[in-house]
């Protein structure tokens, strides 16, 4: 069973009605259905970094072409070079790209899961086109006056939303590699911020840098070994 939540009290009905048309094959009924309905410029809109203990959460919108480079898919299912490539190709093909990034200490004030909504909010505002809709992985997204889609697993299932979590993982990414010249003890241009053990490991040894997240359960519970 599909997994669809909607906000937004535009056009809210016809939605709902397009959204359970299961006609067309999964990969693009989403889109297809919300076009049938007379929504024409779609916004698919992802994040990267919500599980990192260092680094900023990144979210992207993207308005994808008619022409859609081919092999897109989540982004977790591609390897570093592929995601490279077809951001690339995104960005160059795409009507247009929206990027919003929320720093550690802000994760810290609001919590993750707010920090990523200012995010995909960012994102969205930072479009320079008008647009009908807006796409987005999760449960929904409060606060955004056009109509949202929240689709489960989105990146999965959705091309759109698959497109914005390449562009925003590639974002993060390249964020990451340049605080690994800042922070070098950390190993942040492979872990990207992730928790692995060699990460772990440098964080006892050498405390919390100024990007990580203090609120984070294994960085807070370093902190207080430390104290």
């Amino acid at each position: 069973m599909r997994s669809y939540s909607i906000s937004g009290s535009v056009r809210e009905r016809q939605l709902r009605s397009s959204l359970d048309d299961r006609s067309s094959p999964i990969w693009i009924d989403i889109e297809a259905a919300l076009r049938r309905a007379g929504f024409g410029r779609i916004v698919g809109v992802d994040e990267a970094g919500r599980g990192p203990l260092a680094g900023p959460v990144v979210a992207a919108a993207i308005v994808l072409a008619k022409d859609v480079p081919r092999g897109i898919a989540d982004s977790k299912k591609l390897n570093y070079e592929q995601r490279l490539i077809l951001a690339q190709a995104l960005s160059a093909s795409a009507v247009d790209i929206g990027i919003g990034i929320v720093s550690p200490s802000t994760i810290d004030c609001i919590n993750i899961l707010q920090a990523t909504r200012l995010a995909m909010r960012q994102a969205i505002q930072s479009l320079r086109v008008t647009f009908d809709c807006v796409l987005v992985d999760g449960d929904s997204l409060p606060e955004v006056q056009t109509p949202v889609i929240g689709v489960i697993k989105g990146d999965a299932i959705c091309q759109s939303i698959a497109a914005a979590s390449i562009i925003a993982k590639v974002v993060r990414d390249r964020l990451m590699e340049s605080m690994d010249q800042v922070y070098p003890r950390y190993n942040f241009k492979s872990n990207k911020g992730y928790g692995t053990r060699e990460h772990i490991e440098a964080l006892r040894r050498y405390g919390p840098s100024r990007i990580h997240r203090y609120s984070f359960e294994p960085v807070c519970r370093i902190l207080e070994g430390r104290t």
